[in-house]
């Protein structure tokens, strides 16, 4: 049995990946404690660990972004991502590291593992391998490591092949480190010094290369190839979707259909706005002869407005009851929810373009089982050219369909258990022999 530390921010977003991971360490027989915020308590006992809660310095409500950081109001673009760097992701670091020293300082652990945006990691891996636990970075969005092979992370930017891609990406890294996102690189190296550990140059958003190991919680079909990063990296694949619950709605029996089904959805984070991607989608789809099945992610229903004659609507639906029937998914691009589709076999319509939705949208793109309108807020008629170029073209539910074979047969929160058995052992036969 080892004993296993996990840490994440306190976004529902970060943590909802690693409590599936829980379970599976603590159904493998293992020790698990998770530090996190104090709104996830409840939900990390029920995974079978023990709640560490992160200090007040280093908590907040993600529901409430504008009441924990009032300095959000009216900042966009550019300026709203340095502000997000380094006030929700940097700034708590030094508050996050000395957690995790006073949590391996009341009971060691055999393995830490980190979500990649809890940068109080990145102290903790400044220290010599042999004087901390092994740390693994678990890729829950895509992957972030630093290649000549792959533009900066965020930018959405697809891979260009050759010399001229190798240059073109070198010049992106640059300005991204030096100049876009200077301001958060200088206040992480800061915040490792505070720490009390020595930066090692590496990019704040790419520190997990300097962890012992990255699982990433996908597979290699929708990931860039990276032949020059030394990392190692282990596809292990997303989660397996927790079984639906609840009754189903009235309507249920209108999806034996002959016309398409195309589901919207904007997840159950960023829905409080229908007017993004939801009543575009509605209103784009119409006159169209498909059945359009919306689901607000506990949002009411009403807020959507009237429904088209052709459309039906619920808080949550059961995904893996709906997904088989579903033509086409019209998403917000969800790093999770893009996983469920695929692994059904369902082409994507990706409209995100904020925090890590840029990049999943382009890997959709780049594996051709699906598209991405490079927007969050898409007019009816974009939606509705990309639902029919999917329903038109069957070779984007081909590729879907091959990444969703990959899918189905990788490990998911198991392999990341696999991971850690082995990690720990190698650590313990190392020792053994000195």
């Amino acid at each position: 049995m080892a004993d296993v530390l996990l840490c994440s921010t306190p976004v529902h977003a970060h943590v909802t990946p690693l409590l599936a991971v829980t379970r599976a360490l603590v159904a493998r027989g293992h020790d698990v404690r998770f530090l996190t915020g104090a709104r996830f308590a409840a939900a990390v006992e029920a995974a079978g660990a023990t709640f560490l809660a992160l200090p007040a310095e280093a908590d907040f409500d993600d529901r409430d972004l504008a009441a924990a950081f009032p300095g959000r109001a009216g900042r966009t673009g550019l300026d709203a991502i340095r502000y997000d760097m380094l006030e929700i992701f940097v700034g708590p670091g030094v508050a996050q590291h000395r957690a995790v020293v006073d949590a391996l300082a009341s009971r060691p652990a055999d393995a830490v593992l980190v979500e990649p945006l809890f940068l109080g990691a990145m102290p903790l891996v400044a220290t010599p391998a042999d004087g901390r636990p092994p740390v693994l970075a678990l890729g829950i969005f895509p992957l972030g490591l630093k290649s000549d092979r792959t533009a900066p992370f965020g930018l959405g930017v697809l891979p260009a092949r050759g010399p001229l891609g190798v240059a073109r990406n070198r010049v992106l890294h640059r300005f991204v480190e030096q100049v876009a996102f200077a301001a958060p690189q200088r206040a992480a190296q800061d915040m490792v010094r505070a720490a009390g550990g020595e930066p090692s140059g590496t990019f704040f958003l790419g520190w997990p290369a300097d962890a012992d190991a990255v699982v990433q919680l996908t597979v290699p079909e929708l990931e860039y190839p990276r032949p020059d990063v030394a990392t190692p990296v282990r596809f292990v694949g997303p989660p397996r979707p927790a079984a639906g619950s609840g009754d189903l709605p009235a309507w249920w029996g209108d999806l034996d259909t002959r016309r398409p089904v195309v589901h919207v959805t904007q997840g159950t984070v960023a829905n409080e706005d229908p007017t993004q991607l939801l009543v575009p989608t509605l209103r784009a789809l119409a006159d169209e002869d498909v059945l359009v099945v919306a689901a607000t992610g506990g949002r009411p229903v009403g807020s959507l407005g009237p429904l088209p004659a052709n459309a039906r609507a619920a808080e949550y639906l059961p995904y893996d009851a709906l997904l088989p029937r579903t033509s086409v998914l019209v998403t917000n691009g969800g790093y999770g929810g893009v996983h469920h589709a695929l692994r059904h076999g369902v082409p994507v319509v990706v409209a995100g373009k904020t925090e890590d939705k840029a990049e999943v949208a382009a890997r959709v793109a780049w594996t051709g089982a699906g598209v991405r309108l490079r927007t969050s807020t898409p007019r009816p008629a974009q939606v509705r050219r990309a639902v029919r170029r999917l329903l038109a073209d069957p070779s984007y539910a081909r590729a879907s369909a091959r990444i969703g074979e990959r899918i189905a047969a990788s490990p998911g929160e198991d392999g990341v258990v696999d991971v850690v058995e082995e990690v720990v052992a190698a650590r313990q036969a190392s020792r053994a022999v000195r």
